[in-house]
Order: structure tokens, then sequence, then C-alpha cells
């Protein structure tokens, strides 16, 4: 995994770029000392974590992820503070490492990357349009597309619904999408997509599906109404 630190303090970078050379699987590719500087970067190289401190002069580090929208790495945010956290967490990072940072935690964070990694490679794949692969935690799980019920999209993530049973995956809503059975399958909203075949009813801009509520955006409502044949 190529990663890159970002820190306006010389000794933090030092201390995580010596916790990354000790992981095999991790490669420097470089370090910044501002987030400008970072920025420039992600966009110009392949970059799959990203060690972020939050406070530094100029564009913070939760303003520089605020700005990266196609080209965003994973990104494990380092702090001196615990105050940031909740707003952190908000933007579906990694993980948020309070400074000083201990070989163990570090670790454990790489792991969660790691993890991640693997499910946004693998994500979501089709076969005969009868099954879905997807990974949950370290297994890949075949579930029926007959069985999904809606999906919706949690910031980096996609939340499967089938019945008793949520999974998130690494991915964006858009690119299930792209993978999906359309005679199945209709998006009905920026944030979901549904099994069509699942609706119970429709009232005013709300679906109801297996309980659930799953709104429905004026910019979707023609193509719903037009798939479900309603006479």
């Amino acid at each position: 995994m190529k990663c890159l630190v970002v820190d306006d303090d010389i000794l933090a970078r030092t201390v995580l770029k010596q916790m990354i050379s000790t992981d095999s699987s991790l490669t420097l590719i470089g370090e910044c000392d501002d987030a400008i500087q970072a920025y420039r970067e992600i966009i110009a190289s392949q970059i799959d974590i990203l060690f972020l401190d939050i406070e530094m002069p100029g564009m913070t580090g939760i303003e520089l992820v605020k700005s990266l929208e196609g080209k965003r790495p994973m990104i494990i945010f380092t702090t001196s503070t615990v105050n940031y956290a909740a707003e952190a967490f908000d933007l579906n990072v990694v993980d948020f490492l309070i400074k000083p940072i201990v070989p163990g935690r570090f670790l454990q964070s790489v792991e969660k990357a790691r993890e991640i990694l693997k499910t946004k490679n693998l994500s979501v794949s089709n076969r005969e349009d009868e099954f879905v692969f997807i990974r949950d935690s370290n297994v890949v799980r075949r579930i029926k597309v007959g069985e999904i019920l809606y999906m919706e999209a949690m910031g980096d993530y996609v939340k499967i619904y089938i019945e008793g049973r949520v999974y998130s995956i690494h991915s964006s809503l858009k690119s299930v999408e792209q993978k999906l059975s359309q005679a199945v399958f209709l998006r009905v909203h920026r944030s979901f997509i549904i099994n069509v075949s699942k609706i119970d009813t429709l009232e005013g801009g709300t679906l109801i599906i297996n309980k659930m509520l799953v709104p429905v955006s004026d910019a979707y409502r023609s193509a719903l109404n037009k798939r479900m044949q309603i006479l």
C-alpha cells in the first residue's frame, strides 16, 4: 500500500516514516508539511493511505479531506487531541490516531486499511445475474440477488440490506449500480438503489420495502413510475 505522510511537525513525520518502514506491505511515496502540497501530491500520484495531521497552518487536515472527491485515498488522521474525533469519523476515515502514536496502535490502523483495500478491490461482482459476491470482514460471501431489498450510500461505503441482515462494502453506489442487473434494480434517490420486486407500497415520496422506508427523489420519480407499470 502506497502511503503519504502529511504533518507540519518534522518529528511527527519522522516517527510515522519509521513505523511505515517496519511494515513490508507499506511503501512511503512521500511526505508533506502542509495540506496544499499534499493535495497536489494526491492528485498527481496514486496514494492508498494518507496519514494526515488535522491541525496545520493554512488548510487543516479536515478541510483537505472535504476537498478531495473522486481521488480520495484511505484516511488515517493523526492528531494531538480528541476534539476532532466526531467530525473526523463523520468523514468516514479509516482511523483516528492520538499522538504520541505507539507501534501497536499504528499496526491496528494499517490492518483496518488493508481490509478495506481488499474490499474496495473486490467490491461487488456478478455471476450470471444470479448472485453477487461481497466481502464481509475476511470472508467473501455469495448472496442471492433476489434477497437484496435495497442499497444505501453512506460516505465511502454502501450498505446492502437483505431481510434480517445488513452488509457494508467499501465502494461507491455508482460502482455497485454499474455491476448489477438494470432489469432488477433501480436508483430512486441519490443515495438509494432498490430491488423493484421488493416494493410493498409507494406513498408520496416514500417507498416501503419490508417495513423499511426508502426516500424517492423527484429526479427519479418518473423512471420509478414507469418501472412499476402502475395501473
